[in-house]
């Protein structure tokens, strides 16, 4: 079985390969959440692949077990809380190829103003998910749970299981 730095290394793997090195990280504790994260893909040929990074993805932060901000996006030097409420699901759940270039993305920033917010949009619990109590992103008005297992102290990888899509959408994220 592959490791985390053979699979970044080698640009991607199959949704079993991911799976099958996901149930071997270590558990993460809502402590260890807590901080600003900076996001990454982790290509698994999942349709959702490179999405978030061209649409300017930061990442996530974790206030408090009840103070998420699930999706903070790159809006020129500042960041900005996005209400992912806001982000239409059916194109999620869909079979649907969502637009992946610059253009996509320059597109995507006209859209923020309608789709930022102020408040928290999502908490962290314990869940048992694939065998493993780990902590885990919930979204207060959505049907997603990102999962988290430990790479390190400072990298996380992360599966994003939202109800009704086929495959996980795997991604990385950084302690800031």
């Amino acid at each position: 079985m592959s490791t985390f730095v053979d699979t970044i290394k080698r640009g991607s793997a199959t949704t079993a390969e991911a799976l099958a090195l996901f149930d071997t990280l270590d558990i993460v504790n809502l402590d260890l959440m807590l901080g600003r994260w900076h996001g990454a893909g982790f290509p698994t040929h999942h349709r959702m692949d490179g999405i978030l990074e061209a649409y300017g993805w930061y990442g996530k932060e974790f206030h408090s077990p009840n103070e998420v901000d699930p999706m903070l996006f790159k809006q020129g030097n500042k960041l900005v809380k996005i209400n992912p409420e806001r982000i239409p699901l059916s194109l999620l759940t869909a079979n649907f190829e969502p637009p992946k270039s610059a253009f996509a993305g320059r597109c995507f920033s006209l859209l923020i103003p309608t789709i930022k917010t102020k408040d928290f949009k999502a908490r962290m619990r314990m869940t048992e998910f694939r065998g493993k109590v780990s902590a885990t992103m919930i979204y207060n008005g959505l049907p997603i749970n990102d999962v988290f297992r430990k790479v390190d102290e400072n990298t996380l990888l992360g599966l994003m299981d939202l109800k009704g899509m086929d495959q996980p959408f795997f991604f990385v994220l950084h302690r800031d």
